[in-house]
């Protein structure tokens, strides 16, 4: 089998991270190697993966916050260019069960063994109180006889999918090098959907069903403009609406779009019903947003500095005694470091 790299995103968490770390390195099947992308915290994040004994652990800090999109794009480009054969990706607020990994693995090994061909594999994920979350969208792809393929290997805990989340996802490296990296500039909600969707095309991704994480949710659950009550929340569903247009354009008949449309003016109704004019303008940014945002699709070795950001091993920052950090100062060999080790 070959080298894990597990990718652990963070931001402001560092309670959930430290829970996220500890169950990363419980599994059965030991990782070969660890990387944290730290999303600019300003919690004290960095101070304890410096102080932290976790063998191999490669912790990098963002000079900027370029949301969840441009994370995980750092960490897929920082896994592959460690050598990861495959890249197990995650947020801070999933703790994989002991096997999570082991099962992921031997279900790629079964897979091979059929001669199926997959894109990815997904652990099932539930709630601290056991309810199933971050459910993925079943395949669409047929077999010969044009009939749905899913309950092909239902009767071993296998069901193909397309749309999902980075919720324990394994991504093989040809993937990786076939489809390239998440689009950063989607920001936060959506790049995981747009991402699955486009590998899983012509190869569906996997649900592992004995495979499974906890993903702690907060209150609000699935993103929901109506029910929106957290204020620091409020501007980011600017970008869930225009990824949501934009992620329909691309891979979905016009009816769909229209659909998707339909559904974000039905919402604009209601808002302007009970006069919530701030989640209004939200929702119109958004839409507007969506009927021109097509970005490009990006090369796994593409050049960092297309994230607009610097990232830099956490030790080098207290190594150099600053404070603040000084990126600029420090970023230049730690830049020809990850060009140097592309693939």
């Amino acid at each position: 089998m070959g080298k894990v790299v597990a990718v652990i995103l963070t931001y402001n968490r560092k309670e959930l991270l430290e829970k996220a770390l500890a169950a990363v390195y419980a599994q059965t099947r030991p990782c070969d190697g660890v990387i944290v992308v730290d999303n600019a915290s300003e919690d004290g994040t960095r101070q304890m993966l410096n102080e932290s004994a976790y063998p191999g652990l490669k912790a990098y800090v963002l000079s900027a916050n370029i949301g969840a999109a441009g994370g995980f794009n750092a960490g897929f480009r920082l896994a592959y260019q460690n050598g990861a054969d495959f890249v197990w990706m995650m947020d801070d607020d999933v703790f994989p069960e002991p096997d999570a990994l082991q099962r992921l693995l031997d279900a790629d090994e079964f897979l091979a063994q059929k001669g199926v061909e997959h894109s990815y594999l997904l652990s099932t994920a539930y709630t601290e109180h056991s309810q199933v979350t971050n459910t993925p969208e079943v395949s669409q792809l047929t077999n010969e006889v044009g009939y749905g393929n899913w309950p092909a290997l239902v009767e071993h805990g296998l069901i193909p999918i397309q749309r999902a989340t980075f919720v324990s996802i394994l991504v093989p490296r040809p993937v990786l090098t076939r489809h390239g990296l998440p689009i950063a500039s989607m920001f936060i909600w959506g790049e995981d959907y747009e991402y699955t969707l486009r590998i899983s095309r012509k190869r569906p991704g996997f649900l592992v069903g004995n495979s499974r994480v906890q993903h702690v949710r907060q209150k609000s659950g699935a993103q929901n403009l109506l029910k929106e009550e957290n204020p620091s929340r409020l501007k980011f569903h600017r970008h869930h609406v225009r990824n949501n247009i934009f992620i329909a354009r691309k891979y979905f008949s016009t009816r769909k779009l229209l659909g998707v449309i339909w559904f974000s003016l039905k919402t604009l109704s209601k808002l302007l019903r009970r006069a919530e004019l701030a989640k209004s303008r939200v929702l119109v940014h958004g839409m507007i947003e969506g009927l021109s945002f097509y970005p490009a699709e990006e090369s796994v070795n593409s050049p960092f500095d297309n994230l607009k950001v610097k990232a830099l091993p956490v030790e080098s920052l207290f190594s150099q005694r600053q404070s603040p950090p000084d990126f600029d100062r420090a970023m230049p060999p730690v830049i020809e470091s990850l060009q140097g080790n592309c693939s």
